[in-house]
């Protein structure tokens, strides 16, 4: 599983994806089993009817550069290795993203299906896809059925999983394989308007729910990974039925709505600075998403702009602390040596990406491996690291340097390293819209920062090359 962005200058390795997970045959059994993942959940339907599980590969690298072919081959080639190896099968259970892309392949799901079904070409093949995945029609073929996320941000990873792996269980057991219909429009939403809970998508998610009647089995919405720079990106309706009619019916029900609101999903955002100014003089603590330089859609996870802003606009002064993470290998290597107590001087930021850094002079309040247990951001239980990680104490500002981009959902970032979140006056995360889930409940208000980058969140912002024109909102239709 792995999200690509064309804009990432960091190509995705086999490193990427140890630093985040790799768990091999029965490891998958005790790694993900009980968590809120796609793979948890379906585990725990597995067990509850006696259907015994036969682990292959779970490999996992959030959002980033395109993967290499190498990594790409190496990994996949071990599930084929293992899947050849496997013995008598009565299904086959692939818990995918749906925007993963290879460095020579721009559909690397539809690789990735392609090649296991010709394998095991009698097998009935279940999917989970993200509601951010670019899907085509590759990825249909005979005896292949999809599931998708209901909800963005995403909390019923394990629901998805129960839900495909129930309706495996039942074409194992002799009820027919579910037709797909795949309908699409040229148009791409910026994340920060595609909230499931509020806004101009919740009417169109609320209408996939309802498709229950006519043998709709499972209505999924694809808003898409817009930062894709591949031909025919556009939002999906991919619907599971009973009949190929029925299914397409729905499909292009869903699809013509979705085109119909094109024009509300304009994003709501803040000028950086204002952003700033709001939350110092604000009571309460105002969250703030960085949304240009979000990991969990490819960035690298190291643009120094807050900071710039910040310290630009004296926020150490403040009376409560100010809360923000920065991936910088070198920087909290630098912290480390130094050690708890130490004073140091850093140049940070733009460790992987052009760009100037920014010069700061620090205390260092603590240092850690950075490991950290994902508690209410959507996948629930999964154990994640930060690599070396270091606080920075620059007056008011709290300053997490990471060595390694990960997600920024989950207020377990903060809290693993003794940062109470509640107590400070701006927190920011670099994400669009998932980080809601958990820092919603305890925020008076949340920004929107117009920030730029390669998850630049105003589609308008995007230097698209390849992708397939006319597509709203870039060109007028």
């Amino acid at each position: 599983m792995q999200e690509g962005n064309s804009f990432s200058p960091v190509p995705t390795t086999v490193a990427t994806f140890e630093g985040f997970y790799v768990h091999r045959g029965p490891a998958i059994l005790h790694a993900l089993g009980g968590t809120a993942t796609e793979i948890g959940g379906a585990l725990a339907v597995l067990d509850a009817r006696g259907a015994e599980p036969v682990p292959l590969l779970a490999a996992y690298a959030t959002a980033g550069g395109p993967v290499t072919r190498e990594a790409f081959e190496g990994l996949l080639g071990e599930i084929e290795d293992r899947l050849r190896r496997a013995g008598p099968l009565d299904g086959l259970l692939l818990a995918l993203h749906g925007a993963l892309v290879v460095e020579d392949e721009p559909d690397g799901e539809g690789e990735i299906i392609r090649r296991l079904r010709r394998l095991r070409p009698g097998l009935p093949i279940a999917v989970t896809l993200d509601l951010h995945g670019h899907v085509t029609p590759a990825m249909l073929r005979p005896g292949v059925f999809h599931v998708a996320y209901r909800t963005y941000p995403h909390v019923d990873l394990s629901e998805t999983g129960e839900r495909a792996a129930t309706l495996l269980l039942d074409v194992i057991d002799g009820r027919p394989v579910p037709a797909m219909a795949l309908a699409k429009r040229p148009l791409i939403v910026s994340p920060v308007c595609t909230r499931t809970t509020d806004g101009p998508f919740r009417p169109v998610a609320e209408a996939a729910r309802a498709e229950k009647a006519g043998g709709v089995l499972h209505a999924g919405l694809f808003p898409v990974q817009p930062w894709l720079d591949v031909p025919d990106l556009g939002f999906a309706a991919l619907v599971c039925a009973d009949a190929p009619s029925q299914a397409e019916d729905a499909a292009e029900r869903l699809a013509d709505l979705m085109w119909a609101r094109r024009h509300d999903f304009v994003p709501d955002l803040v000028p950086l600075a204002d952003c700033v100014a709001q939350g110092l003089a604000s009571p309460g603590l105002t969250v703030v998403a960085d949304a240009g330089d979000a990991p969990t859609g490819g960035s690298a996870a190291d643009s120094p702009e807050v900071l710039r802003v910040l310290l630009r606009q004296d926020a150490a002064r403040a009376a409560r602390p100010v809360l923000l993470a920065l991936c910088d290998p070198a920087g909290a290597a630098a912290a480390h040596r130094a050690g708890p107590g130490a004073r140091v001087s850093l140049a940070l930021g733009h460790a992987f990406t052009p760009g100037e850094p920014v010069g700061i002079e620090a205390v260092v309040e603590s240092v850690s491996d950075g490991a950290f247990r994902l508690e209410d951001g959507g996948p629930g239980g999964v154990a994640l690291s930060m690599g070396a990680t270091a606080v920075l104490a620059i007056g008011a500002i709290r300053l997490v340097v990471r060595s390694r981009p990960a997600m920024e959902w989950d207020r377990a970032l903060f809290a693993s390293q003794g940062l109470d979140v509640a107590s400070a006056a701006l927190a920011f995360v670099k994400s669009p819209s998932h980080f809601r889930g958990s820092f919603g409940p305890l925020a008076a208000r949340i920004l929107v920062a117009d920030t730029p980058g390669p998850t630049a969140p105003d589609m308008r912002r995007i230097p698209f090359a390849r992708v397939t024109r006319p597509l709203h909102p870039l060109d007028p239709l």
